[in-house]
């Protein structure tokens, strides 16, 4: 379950009222499309298969697209939104495999004590709930900044490459190792996290997905090692996400407590 708890968020003008962020995916009709194909890939702030709200231009921090031909950043215009759903619109080129990311500015939350000691539980932040419960501040309210990180992996006809595997420099950031363009069901592909441009050890994983019918993966956790990497299985046939959530104590002089960085990591399986 996702945070789907009204809040109270701190601004310059005041206190307002709003919901707060969830997951963040590319997800796409189809992540095989054609040479020279205009592709329309939604940005969902929710779950992987419906977006809670939009996300608004001036929010953008970067728009890359990585292909044969290199590196572009696309126009914030090439960035929509219609009613809860936002939505990249580029065109592809040659045949490769393409990878199209997104990286938003950083914002603050704040959450009542039991609202962000479950966010911490659902979400995958098991971590810094043992270090709340050890210190005995399961009880305190947090003030958070956050920041998310997308990336999805695009095959263009049939040619296989490696652009899939190109470093964005994003402040959280899912590097595939594999090609999953290459990898039957049944294999698996190997991710690094990165946090700030290094790798982020024992950092923990999850991935998911849904099946071509729509129905559920069950989700996965898995830690990385010393060096970032975790492995990932590909048990079925569908569209995957590997996402992270990188979060540590605040240790700047602001008054937040915590800073977390969010990633997230798209595909499709055939």
């Amino acid at each position: 379950m996702k945070w789907r708890y009204l809040v109270a968020v701190t601004a310059v003008a005041g206190t307002a009222t709003v919901l707060h962020a969830h997951d963040f995916f590319f997800r796409a009709n189809s992540f095989f499309v054609s040479p020279g194909a205009t592709v329309h890939i939604r940005a969902l702030n929710g779950t992987f298969s419906k977006s809670e709200n939009s996300i608004t231009r001036d929010r953008l921090r970067d728009l890359s697209v990585v292909g044969p031909g290199g590196h572009d950043h696309p126009d914030t215009a090439s960035w929509s939104t219609t009613g809860d759903t936002s939505v990249l619109t580029t065109k592809v080129g040659a045949q490769g495999t393409y990878l199209v990311g997104a990286s938003l500015k950083p914002r603050e939350i704040t959450l009542k004590s039991p609202d962000f000691n479950k966010y911490l539980a659902d979400d995958g932040i098991p971590d810094i709930l043992a270090l709340r419960k050890k210190k005995g501040e399961t009880g305190k309210d947090a003030t958070e900044r956050y920041s998310k990180h997308i990336k999805a992996l695009l095959q263009v006809g049939n040619k296989r490459d490696g652009a899939y595997s190109a470093v964005l420099g994003y402040p959280a950031e899912i590097i595939p190792l594999d090609n999953p363009y290459s990898t039957r069901v049944g294999g698996s592909i190997r991710v690094r996290t990165m946090v700030d441009g290094k790798p982020a050890a024992n950092q923990l994983v999850v991935s998911g997905g849904r099946t071509p019918a729509g129905g559920r993966f069950p989700e996965r956790r898995v830690r990385s090692d010393a060096s970032g990497v975790a492995r990932i299985p590909l048990t079925k046939r569908g569209q995957w996400y590997v996402k992270f959530i990188h979060m540590v104590p605040y240790a700047g002089a602001e008054k937040i407590d915590y800073e977390s960085k969010w990633a997230t990591l798209t595909f499709e399986v055939r």
